[in-house]
C-alpha cells in the first residue's frame, strides 16, 4: 500500500479546496499528487480522519398525486460551460443531518417540500462521487415532493430551472433518460 509522507493546503475557498499531496508508491516511487476537498484544514479531510461523512445530498424524489412524476433541474454548470439534467442536490451544512439537507436543498433549488421516506442504509450511504481527484462524498435521500414549484429560495449564483418531468419522459429528447427512468421505475 503506498504511504503518505505529507498533505499541504494550497487554496483558501468558501466551498472547496485544493491540497498537495507528497506520498511513496507501492513500489517505493514519489507520487505527487493533488486533491479537491470540502475540508477547511488538511486534519478535517478524510485521509487524516479516515471518517466518510456526507459533504452533500443528492435528492430522488417523485411528485404528484400519483407520485408518477420525477423532479429534475436543469442548470447552468460553469464546469462544463453549459446546462445539464440532474436531480437537486446540494451541501449539508456543518453539524446538519443530511436528511434535513435534502428537504433544506429541495425547497431552497425547487420550492417544493420534500418528504423522506426511510430506505436501508446501503441506499442512502454516503459514496465518494470523483474519488481519482476529491474526496467529496454525498448521501442520497428518496422521497416524496410536493407544494408549488418557485425559485424565491434560489441563490443569486445559481441558474436553475426545475423540470417537473413524467416518469416515461426524457428531458433531453432521448439521451438522458437512462438513469431517471430506471430511478423513476424503482418506485412503482
Amino acid at each position: 500500500m503506498g504511504k503518505i509522507n505529507s498533505v499541504k493546503k494550497l487554496t483558501d475557498n468558501k466551498f472547496v479546496n485544493l491540497y498537495g499531496v507528497d506520498a511513496t508508491s507501492v513500489h517505493d516511487t514519489p507520487v505527487s499528487y493533488f486533491v479537491a476537498s470540502r475540508a477547511k484544514r488538511v486534519e478535517d479531510m478524510k485521509l487524516s480522519t479516515g471518517e466518510n461523512h456526507p459533504d452533500g445530498v443528492i435528492i430522488y424524489s417523485v411528485y404528484g398525486e400519483k407520485r408518477d412524476k420525477v423532479v429534475l433541474i436543469r442548470q447552468y454548470r460553469y464546469t462544463i460551460g453549459g446546462y445539464i439534467y440532474e436531480f437537486p442536490a446540494g451541501l449539508v451544512e456543518p453539524g446538519e443531518d443530511f436528511h434535513e439537507g435534502a428537504v433544506r436543498e429541495m425547497f431552497e433549488e425547487t420550492g417544493l417540500k420534500l418528504e423522506p421516506i426511510k430506505v436501508a442504509e446501503a441506499f442512502e450511504k454516503p459514496y465518494f462521487t470523483t474519488i481519482g481527484m476529491t474526496d467529496e462524498s454525498c448521501a442520497t435521500v428518496y422521497g416524496y415532493a410536493s407544494g408549488e414549484v418557485s425559485k424565491a429560495a434560489q441563490e443569486d449564483s445559481e441558474e436553475i430551472e426545475v423540470v417537473i418531468a413524467d416518469r416515461d419522459e426524457d428531458p433531453e429528447g432521448g439521451e438522458g433518460c437512462d438513469h431517471v427512468c430506471l430511478y423513476a421505475d424503482a418506485f412503482s
